[in-house]
């Protein structure tokens, strides 16, 4: 289960939920002749389990509400069974499955060309791979014929290895650059002694770099196998014909005859603190510590995920109050690894240069072991408990995010585990979260690097957790929430469906009423404020009252308003800048009224409480310390300030690291005062508001947030300048990183509803865009193996004639000259040779239909609908623009690149050490 994590992480998960595609020679096993008949399991809530003869397990979640269907399939190998040499193999695999088969040779650009949002993940325990696709018979077919024949038929080739082995290489490089992700790294590696769960998943650069590929393909012959995964299909389907379409594509293969061998290692009680120091180049200090605690599946880890809650949420958490409210720190964060042996509690805090790490590390292991002292009370406990039923919720009433989540249970043994872990949160008292408290997080069972001896060591045992058999064999869940409507996200239907109206004082809204999974509704709202003339000199004090919005009000502090909001189950957030202020709302029919009545009161009445300024102040300024080493924030600025030179004092003006912290440094209480009273007011504020609602009553409510609330400094929208760059290229140096970064920006003078529009957008998309199979992705990733990460972006203002085409790559600093040839190349060879026919014809029907995928999440549409209201537009504008690009021919597409993107013209800025690069083995 998931919680919301901070602004800027402390501990960056990205290093270990790499998320990775890559390729095999085909091991095609013998079809069985005729599939035996599916066999019923189980069935909790909604979904329903099947097993194949073949021992593949079936999930059926239909979900009729969404317009997409998602197909995720889970193998229970991950980095936990890796043996010696192999660490990073089930990673590397992942990459591997996304080369192809003899049938399915390019599976990036027919996932593509069908409009698929695909991926793969691995984790300790498990590899998903999943794509969600337009709600289809045909495409539904198609996802399954592709699960069933890269299970067994992937090609594993030895050339697709030696290109994809530097992509994960450079993936584990850009973890690479985050101290405190390679932190928790370090610290697990040093609790676990045998156990693979100290090992990163990412694996180490030897192995990834020398896996010799027999060994590859042994592991995937292994357990790439019917007996060894779940299917989970999840959507718009017909849940017959799916389990009859899924055993006659999985049915046919054969049950294997190996036996998997099950893993034993069993890490030993630990007997010791232990300790580790991570020396490199930094702006920001970082101090830890992590406690081994039982497995996912075991009845104490509710409680010991509400203690963590409890330690670290903002801003009722204990460390946070110890180490952030004290200025010790500027932001701690915390979880525990729900895994399916035992597994792992984390808690970091990051500290700024200036201040001491050693009394931010005393406060932080006191506040760990007074808790007998001060045991968690029974409000903490609800307070916790209400962050991740409303997880629980808004994931669950999503079936997408749902068969998602049913992975991480999958892995841990039963996929009811999440259903079960849902009761027992319910459960969970003050007591509960004492006791394991009180049996894990004791110091011989943490890593702090200390031996002590002791006569009568008292030392944390991890129970085993027992069987979910066991624990499952009577559960019978709850009833299925409330089934949505089927949905027709075509402009067309959006068009029919939509109710619009200004409410006096200028605010307009729109509305989309329809039922919804368990009467879900999304709300997007935006205020704009101010003119260039008004805001000038005023840009990071506009971002930091929309931040400051949120952290209390005249009639609640922010304690009260997290604790508010917990008990409804709604997410709300705020931010923006410049001249715009959002707010995101995510609830449910009956929490909607109550959940505005709060954001009213923090739209019109913020108190911008002085320690709640102090506290954002230095996570604001620890942030910035942070982007002066970091390749992303280096390149990102220098970048903007060469593409949108707008003079100083100008809030449109990008703003150096020195000049943004003296800002950060000045703001005071009085300032975002008076600039909520000035500047705030919804007369040129848009909503849209989509699921299931009221309308009288919500109109009414939205009507007291928003009508006749008008600011003093009246709103004028600034008009975006279009400048003549200069084409230039630039090595910024950033000590000590691993990875590179390069940005590069063409400026064009064109507007959203220019003729060549829409030809440019679907050239950038087969250049740039799509799922790893666009000409960039295809030549820099998949055929050099430079980088994991290189796409191009196009983008056009909808007032003024102004657009930008930017590309961007992560690769090895050693490779800068390679990298930066290859992106002109692949410009150069479209400019030269064209793109063609075929190829135009599957990026037409993938953008399509991805724009109609985009259209199905009620979140998306809500902002999309309240964006449309400011341009003055309606969904039938989009249906026009989409006619036009479905009306393209090869040749419009080809004129209108070669006339508009000039490689020549380009503005590049690279990021890296590239005075001592890690050399390319």
């Amino acid at each position: 289960m998931s919680i919301d994590l901070p602004r800027r992480p402390i501990f960056l998960l990205v290093l270990w939920f790499w998320i990775a595609l890559l390729a095999p020679p085909s091991f095609a096993a013998k079809p069985a002749k005729v599939p035996a008949p599916p066999q019923a399991v189980t069935s909790v809530e909604g979904i329903t389990e099947h097993e194949l003869g073949n021992g593949l397990r079936v999930l059926l979640f239909p979900d009729q509400s969404k317009s997409t269907i998602t197909v995720n399939i889970t193998y229970l190998v991950g980095s936990r069974h890796e043996g010696y040499g192999e660490s990073g193999m089930a990673h590397l695999l992942e990459h591997m499955l996304f080369k192809g088969t003899p049938r399915f040779p390019n599976i990036p650009q027919q996932l593509t060309a069908r409009g698929a949002r695909p991926n793969g993940t691995t984790w300790y325990d498990r590899t998903n791979y999943y794509e969600t696709f337009p709600a289809s018979d045909d495409n539904l077919r198609w996802a399954l014929d592709l699960e069933s024949d890269r299970m067994v038929n992937s090609f594993v080739a030895d050339k697709d290895l030696q290109s994809e082995f530097s992509v994960v290489r450079n993936e584990f490089e850009a973890g690479e650059n985050d101290p405190g992700g390679v932190l928790l790294e370090r610290v697990m590696s040093t609790a676990y002694l045998w156990h693979n769960y100290g090992k990163s998943t990412i694996g180490s650069r030897a192995d990834i770099e020398r896996v010799p590929i027999d060994n590859l393909r042994a592991f995937y012959q292994r357990f790439y196998q019917p007996d060894n995964a779940v299917l989970v299909v999840a959507g718009r389907i017909d849940p017959d014909k799916t389990l009859r379409w899924a055993n006659e594509y999985f049915g046919k293969i054969p049950r294997p005859t190996r036996k998997l061998p099950a893993t034993y290692t069993v890490e030993p009680t630990q007997d010791g603190e232990r300790h580790v120091t991570l020396r490199r180049v930094g702006d920001v200090q970082v101090t830890a510590a992590g406690y081994h605690v039982p497995a996912g599946a075991h009845p104490d880890f509710p409680a010991v995920q509400l203690l963590f809650d409890v330690l670290t949420n903002e801003p009722a958490g204990r460390l946070y109050k110890a180490l952030v409210e004290t200025g010790l720190a500027t932001q701690v964060g915390g979880f525990a690894f729900s895994l399916k042996e035992p597994g792992y509690a984390y808690v970091a805090a990051e500290v700024l240069r200036d201040k001491s790490l050693a009394e931010a590390t005393r406060a932080l292991l006191g506040t760990l072991d007074t808790l007998r002292d001060a045991p968690v009370t029974a409000e903490e406990v609800d307070r916790a408990r209400n962050r991740y039923l409303r997880a629980f919720q808004q994931t669950y009433f999503n079936s997408e995010r749902a068969s998602l989540q049913l992975s991480e249970y999958i892995a841990q043994g039963d996929w009811r585990l999440w259903f079960l872990q849902r009761d027992r949160l319910e459960k969970v008292t003050a007591d509960d979260v004492n006791r394991v408290a009180a049996a894990y997080l004791k110091p011989a069972n943490r890593t702090t690097g200390q031996f002590i001896p002791d006569a009568t060591p008292d030392r944390a045992e991890i129970p085993a957790a027992p069987a979910p058999a066991e624990q499952l064999k009577d559960y019978v869940g709850r009833p299925a929430p409330t089934a949505g409507e089927t949905f027709d996200p075509s402009p067309e239907s959006i068009q029919a469906r939509l109710r619009s109206e200004t409410l006096p004082g200028g605010a307009q809204i729109s509305f989309i009423n329809k039922t919804t999974r368990g009467n879900t509704v999304n709300v997007s709202l935006s205020l704009r404020i101010g003119s260039v003339e008004s805001l000038a000199g005023q840009a990071v004090l506009s971002r930091m009252t929309a931040a400051m919005l949120r952290r209390g009000t005249t009639t609640r502090d922010l304690q009260q308003i997290n604790d508010a909001l917990g008990t409804l189950k709604s997410n709300v957030q705020i931010g923006g800048g410049g001249q715009n202020v959002f707010v995101n709302i995510s609830t449910t029919r009956d929490q909607l009224l109550p959940t505005l009545e709060i954001v009213a009161d923090l739209l019109r009445n913020p108190s911008f409480p002085q320690a709640e300024l102090d506290k954002l102040r230095a996570d604001w300024l620890a942030g910035i310390d942070a982007g002066r080493n970091d390749p992303n924030g280096v390149a990102g600025r220098a970048i903007e300030r060469l593409t949108a030179p707008y003079p100083v004092g100008d809030f449109r003006r990008g703003l150096d690291f020195d000049e943004e912290a003296a800002a950060v440094n000045a703001v005071t209480v009085a300032d975002l005062a008076r600039f909520h009273r000035e500047f705030y007011g919804a007369a040129h504020a848009t909503v849209a508001v989509v699921g299931e609602f009221d309308p009288a009553t919500t109109r009414a409510a939205l009507g007291g947030m928003l009508a006749n609330w008008s600011a003093p400094v009246a709103f004028q929208r600034a008009p975006n300048q279009y400048f003549v760059l200069t084409p230039s290229r630039q090595q910024l140096a950033t000590p000590d990183k691993a990875n590179a970064v390069m940005l590069a920006e063409l400026s064009l003078p064109l507007r959203d509803d220019a003729p060549d529009y829409p030809a440019l957008v679907l050239g950038n998309f087969m250049l740039g865009g799509g799922f790893l199979n666009s000409r960039l992705a295809t030549r820099i990733r998949q055929q050099d193996g430079l980088s994991y990460g290189v796409a191009s972006r196009l983008f056009a203002d909808p007032f003024e004639p102004t657009a930008s085409f930017t590309g961007f790559a992560i690769y090895n600093p050693a490779n800068s000259a390679r990298l930066v040839a290859a992106f002109r190349e692949e410009i150069e060879r479209v400019r030269r040779d064209g793109f063609r026919a075929d190829e135009l014809r599957e990026a037409k029907t993938g953008w399509l239909e991805g724009r109609n995928l985009s259209r199905s999440q009620d979140a998306t549409l809500a902002g999309q609908l309240s964006n449309q209201l400011r341009l003055d537009r309606t969904p039938a504008w989009d249906a026009d623009f989409e006619r036009r690009v479905a009306a393209l021919t090869v040749d419009d597409v080809n004129a209108a690149f070669r006339k508009w993107i000039q490689p020549d013209a380009l503005v590049i800025v690279e990021a890296g050490d590239f005075r001592n690069p890690v050399p390319e083995s």
